[in-house]
């Protein structure tokens, strides 16, 4: 009996995004770490999504995270992916940089 090949599903969708944060007037990385530690807290619980300090750690005013979302709909990633931006703009402990998104089928 041939094995059968394993669907995985066509609907899947991965987006992902880079935002660089700058911190004006920290002077510690112990000050920059509560921000930073503070902010992916509050992004994952209020839009469940995945999200990490990506570069930049050891810098005292410059932070990079990244956040990915999987879906089945470009769309509710691309009103996700708004509304985080959204989010992080109001926040005002820092300026919202470069951001770069991408999403993907798989």
């Amino acid at each position: 009996m041939a094995a059968l090949p394993i669907s995985w599903g066509e609907g899947m969708i991965v987006g992902v995004m880079t935002a660089h944060l700058s911190l004006l007037g920290v002077t510690s990385l112990k000050g920059k770490r509560s921000i930073v530690k503070s902010l992916i807290g509050r992004l994952k619980s209020r839009f469940n999504i995945s999200i990490s300090e990506v570069d930049h750690q050891d810098s005292k005013t410059i932070a990079v995270i990244g956040i990915s979302i999987v879906g089945n709909e470009s769309r509710f990633i691309d009103q996700q992916f708004d509304a985080i931006v959204s989010f992080m703009r109001n926040d005002g402990r820092f300026y919202l940089g470069l951001l770069e998104r991408e999403s993907f089928g798989i």
